[in-house]
């Protein structure tokens, strides 16, 4: 082998990293895009039919739509601190911003932009239901046994999941 067919050999391999990097990215920004919309369509229907009425049995005495809001994290946790999820969520979002870049598996990808879609999410709530940061995120999904919760909550804990799930397949690979 010659050094032009090294080079292009090289060349070749480089577009075939590179056009995976983009597709990769591609995906976390796609699932972000995707959790955000739901995320917003289904809050601004709850909020539309359910505000001011009684919750909609969907399987009876196990799940619920009950509308509601909360000033809290994730499940309602901690609502007395909106800073602390404003700097979270900067930080979240910032750090998954440049792992996008370096993701190395569509389930990672994916994970990734689910954190960033659900994040988002409530960031919105969060910004256009009250004066500064000091909105309440809109709740509907309602088990009766644990807090009742989002799409864009559901988007995390699955994203963080996936993530989690990424790392150890890698970690096992190597």
């Amino acid at each position: 082998m010659n050094h032009a067919d090294v080079r292009v050999e090289r060349v070749d391999k480089e577009r075939v990293v590179s056009s995976r990097r983009w597709r990769l990215i591609a995906w976390v920004y796609g699932a972000a895009g995707a959790v955000y919309a739901v995320d917003r369509v289904t809050k601004a229907i709850v909020e539309s039919r359910l505000a001011h009425h009684a919750p909609v049995e969907i399987i009876p005495k196990v799940l619920r739509f009950t509308y509601t809001t909360n000033p809290g994290g994730a499940f309602g946790l901690f609502g007395r601190a909106p800073y602390l999820f404003l700097a979270a969520t900067l930080v979240v979002c910032a750090a998954i911003v440049l792992a996008s870049f370096n993701a190395s598996s569509r389930m990672l990808a994916i994970g990734l932009g689910l954190v960033l879609g659900g994040a988002f999410g409530n960031l919105t709530d969060r910004i256009v239901r009250g004066s500064g940061l000091n909105g309440r995120v809109v709740d509907f999904i309602d088990f009766r046994v644990w807090p009742v919760f989002n799409l864009a909550d559901s988007a995390i804990v699955v994203g963080a999941a996936l993530i989690l799930l990424a790392g150890l397949r890698r970690a096992a690979s190597r």
